[in-house]
């Protein structure tokens, strides 16, 4: 039988909201590749916060940490089982691993800091990390409508400063163009299609749907879609649905 643990490792309880994450959220290749390539030429690699296995490279040994057992099911077949541990308490040591990766993972531990200097003891080489930068949550057009659940993500997210305060070292922020066809469905991954939103599986492969407050998620999503109907939004966003790249919040911390 499957593990779990009594409590969420984290703020969000995949296990009671997890299953059919993998189903929304498919790693896009494009962003695939620029974190690969912070990866430098590390051939052993820690991804840590792993979920189902979004962004792990295939050419490279992976060592995947992932604390939630529903996460660890969902793991392709193609890829190594995941050891359960958290991102606080590595079991390995020091400069184990060429390189260390935390894919949109590190808003959900319970000790961010500790997590990030555990992935700094456990590789001798880069740490990269992909995030998002809270303040430009608000420059998402979904701010006008569920301006409730930006707030819920804005709280969790730990500023780009203080990652790389933590980090240390030579630091590089990438600012990561989002395509307007990106597979990984977080929520500005859908910037060109709005209409993805109405549907209740979209919004569940986002924690901060389900972390903000029911009603005021029905508010939003009602807004919305009346002024899909009413051609509103197309009126004053309309252009977003051919532009083939927007760079938004997400960022690629890379230490070195």
């Amino acid at each position: 039988m499957a593990d779990a643990r009594q409590a969420p490792a984290g703020d969000f309880d995949y296990e009671a909201h997890g299953a059919g994450y993998i189903n929304r959220r498919q790693p896009d290749p494009r962003i695939a590749a620029i974190v690969h390539a912070a990866l430098g030429d590390a051939r052993t690699v820690i991804n840590v916060g792993a979920g189902a296995g979004s962004y792990e490279p295939l050419d490279r040994y992976v060592v995947a940490v992932e604390p939630s057992a529903a996460m660890r099911a969902q793991r392709p077949h193609h890829l190594a089982p995941a050891l359960d541990a958290t991102a606080e308490h590595l079991p390995f040591d020091d400069n184990s691993f060429d390189a260390a990766m935390a894919m949109i993972t590190i808003h959900q531990w319970s000790d961010v800091d500790a997590g990030l200097r555990e992935l700094r003891r456990v590789s001798r080489g880069p740490v990269a990390i992909l995030t998002f930068d809270a303040d430009a949550l608000l420059d998402f057009w979904m701010n006008e409508y569920a301006p409730e659940v930006t707030a819920t993500e804005r709280a969790r997210f730990p500023t780009i400063d203080h990652v790389a305060g933590v980090l240390g070292g030579e630091i590089e922020t990438i600012k990561v163009p989002i395509p307007i066809d990106c597979t990984d469905g977080f929520g500005e991954a859908y910037y060109a299609r709005p209409e993805a939103f109405l549907e209740a599986d979209v919004r569940a492969a986002q924690s901060g749907w389900v972390l903000t407050d029911p009603d005021a998620v029905a508010r939003g999503v009602a807004k919305l879609a009346d002024e899909l109907s009413s051609g509103r939004w197309d009126e004053r966003h309309g252009y977003l649905r051919s532009q083939p790249e927007r760079v938004g919040a997400v960022r690629l911390v890379v230490a070195r």
